[in-house]
């Protein structure tokens, strides 16, 4: 697909970087080193599943099978829009939160109170060259240091106490087709990161970096398509090397700190039918694999080979680094390595790594073949050989020809996808979840024209086999491979998290957040919080109390149950036991003063220019016309919550006279602007024309005492940023 024809997100952010929206600072930080990250303390959270082996497991206990269902809500946080998938970090009581498009917050954990929000300013131009360019899965913590990748490319580092950029290093040109989804890990001082990669980029654009996690500094590069004097370069049958595209690492790594060995799964090629490339015969390294790489050098120490894809089946999800017997059980294991020594405690990597919902055991000194089985019903992977590990794929699922229609299970969706499983030592059990589908597919024939970035036709559908339980739980124990139980629901699953109190949290994408036994996978508690539930949960404790956070957005599969209402609005929740209290307004903190900080005891008078504005919203920069327009947009779509004299009610902010001009004055009209199309109305952002959000803005100056001029605001965002509300 050319750039003309990939998504344009409606309701991208504006591009401007507004880096202080709470101007606090985070007292006494303290800085995280290596043995933190590789050991954390149980009442913090500091990467992506807590800990580098992926497990998704929090020692904490005070939450437990016998009181989970006193959980309450103690706070609540709205996001701003987009494709929200943030993963919570806590530092002794300090959440940061990544939004969608770069948005990073700093919170009071056990309050709910923003310290700072950092926004990046990103291209105006970025969704014209990359889908779905906003979402922001993690960030990192290392040092004083708060660290993320940018959709633009780049890797970028916060002070952890003020939100202020630290550093930034260009990875790759964002025009050229590389696009960061996902944050990193640190392992040992490195921040390692992975990124999709579009047909434009090339070669090029497949690439795991290292970058040493203090400076910025570019450490090592190593491309994931074979190539040159890669040993490999034979798997892609004589396929130009321009024509080897988009095998990607999207999702995070994982790493073992004993063996030096990073840990990262790969994607498909492009396009994935085989017969659009050198044949069915090649193997294409290194798409659809586990990669091992030496951490000081990015050197690949061996690769394994999940699945010859021909239908978009990514490989990319977490490996679960487990140390444990190795005892596969025939009733349960469709295959098997024959020479597993009983009674020996392996260094296992595990779990299910692609969509087809197969699970894989490998030892992760050497990439050996350990046992694979399905987790749900799947009909792409054929055979695998117990000895070599090599995977047969089911013939009647590979195209021989354009147009042929064959049936696969699961769909390109999954399976699994994105949304991880979590372990459990208290169990010696993974939990998975899965999406029961299936769909038709074909491959497009090159002669018709464009046939997109895959060259693919799908229609995905809910699995009949399944009973129409599109959400599943599966829990397989990790020693003997044996099904322990499955929980099956209508709504999809979502990411999940085990902890030392033997619970289980879910969230699914009707919008429920649930607490289930480890060890039964019964129900214990469960709450609507009214949209889909995103991200990835994470568990944390303050003062003694622990926490629970989830957060929500949009699921992009809701189209498998259509009678179920999806939410779609951006909150981050935190739940506790009654013992935690709530309410809290959480500690008042030394304020920081940049120059147009709001709320600054030393503000300009009105009339002044504040920040270096080249105009003040005081000499008349609306219409009459145009804020009695806004009048009847803002009767339409905001009066319900904001009431009719903008005074709010109900809880929501009132938008008039002291608590409007204590939040705005200093800033620019652009940002006003570009706020109320992010968040408002509330339920459906950016559902209202730009003209209607130019009213409104201009009706809401007019309703705080600003007067109106002889033209109307201007949508070019340039003047709008060179007005400021004083």
């Amino acid at each position: 697909m050319g750039k003309s024809g990939k998504f344009a997100l409606g309701c991208a952010l504006a591009a401007l970087a507004i880096t202080q929206v709470a101007a606090q600072t985070v007292p006494d930080f303290a800085p995280v080193t290596d043995a933190e990250i590789q050991q954390p303390d149980p009442s913090d959270w500091l990467s992506w599943r807590r800990t580098l082996d992926s497990w998704g497991y929090s020692p904490l206990d005070q939450i437990d099978t016998s009181n989970v269902q006193n959980l309450r809500l103690v706070w609540a946080m709205p996001l701003n829009s987009g494709h929200q998938e943030g993963t919570p970090l806590v530092r002794d009581g300090i959440m940061y939160f990544p939004g969608p498009a770069d948005t990073i917050h700093a919170i009071d954990a056990k309050s709910g109170q923003l310290i700072w929000r950092h926004a990046r300013d990103l291209p105006e131009d970025i969704g014209n060259y990359l889908p779905v360019y906003d979402t922001t899965r993690n960030v990192a913590l290392y040092g004083n240091l708060v660290i993320g990748n940018s959709a633009d490319n780049y890797l970028y580092a916060l002070d952890a106490r003020t939100g202020e950029l630290a550093w930034e290093t260009q990875i790759l040109d964002y025009r050229q087709g590389a696009k960061q989804s996902s944050g990193p890990i640190i392992a040992n001082g490195l921040a390692i990161t992975g990124r999709s990669c579009e047909p434009e980029g090339g070669p090029a654009a497949c690439v795991i970096v290292a970058h040493d996690a203090q400076t910025g500094e570019e450490v090592w590069r190593t491309p994931i398509i074979a190539q040159g004097s890669d040993p490999n370069d034979a798997t892609w049958g004589g396929v130009p090397l321009a024509d080897r595209q988009q095998v990607g690492a999207w999702m995070i790594p994982s790493f073992d700190p004993e063996l030096g060995l990073v840990y990262m799964g790969t994607s498909v090629s492009a396009p994935t039918p085989k017969i659009r490339l050198a044949g069915n015969d090649e193997t294409y390294l290194y798409h659809n694999s586990t990669l091992a790489l030496d951490v000081e050098t990015g050197e690949i120490v061996w690769h394994y080979q999940h699945l010859v894809d021909q239908w978009d089946m990514d490989h990319t999800f977490p490996r679960m680094l487990i140390d444990q017997q190795v005892a596969p059980d025939p009733a349960d294991v469709e295959w098997m390595a024959p020479d597993i020594e009983p009674g020996r405690t392996y260094r296992t990597l595990s779990g299910v790594p692609g969509k087809t919902g197969v699970i894989y055991t490998l030892d992760r000194e050497t990439g050996k073949f350990l046992w694979a089985r399905p987790t749900l019903q799947q009909n792409l992977v054929g055979h695998i050989d117990g000895a070599t590990g090599r995977v047969t794929v089911n013939p009647e699922t590979i195209p021989s020809r354009y147009g042929e229609n064959i049936t696969i299970c699961p769909a390109p969706t999954g399976g699994a996808n994105y949304y991880a499983p979590a372990y459990s030592p208290l169990t010696q059990t993974m939990y998975f979840p899965l999406t029961n589908t299936c769909a038709e597919m074909s491959a497009l024939d090159p002669a018709d024209g464009d046939t997109g970035i895959y060259g693919i036709a799908t229609r995905a559908y809910a699995n009949p086999e399944a009973g129409g339980m599109i959400g599943a739980i599966h829990a397989v124990n990790a020693v003997t491979g044996r099904s322990e139980w499955t929980y099956r629901q209508r709504a999809g699953t979502q990411s999940l998290l085990t902890t030392g109190g033997g619970l289980l949290f879910a969230g699914d994408a009707e919008g429920f957040v649930l607490a289930m036994d480890q060890r039964s996978g019964e129900v214990l508690w469960s709450m609507n919080v009214g949209s889909s539930v995103m991200g990835y949960p994470a568990t944390f404790a303050v003062d003694g109390q622990q926490y629970l956070a989830v957060s929500t957005g949009f699921w992009l599969s809701d189209n498998f149950t259509p009678e179920i209402q999806h939410g779609r609005q951006n909150t981050l929740f935190v739940f506790a036991l009654p013992e935690a209290g709530i309410g809290h307004r959480g500690p008042q903190r030394e304020q920081v003063n940049p120059a147009g900080a709001m709320g600054s005891a030393d503000a300009p008078p009105p009339g002044s220019n504040i920040g270096g504005f080249s105009r003040a919203a005081s000499s008349g920069v609306f219409s009459a016309a145009q804020a009695e327009a806004g009048l009847a947009v803002y009767q339409r779509a905001c009066a319900a919550c904001h009431g009719p004299d903008l005074q709010g009610a109900g809880g929501v902010a009132p938008i008039r006279g002291a608590a409007f001009l204590s939040r705005w004055r200093g800033r620019s009209v652009a940002e006003l602007f570009a706020y109320t199309r992010e968040a408002m109305p509330m339920g459906a952002p950016g559902s209202l024309s730009d003209p209607d959000y130019l009213a409104v803005t201009a009706y809401m100056l007019k309703q705080n005492g600003f007067p109106a001029g002889e033209t109307a605001l201007d949508p070019d965002e340039a003047l709008l940023a060179a007005i400021g509300i004083d």
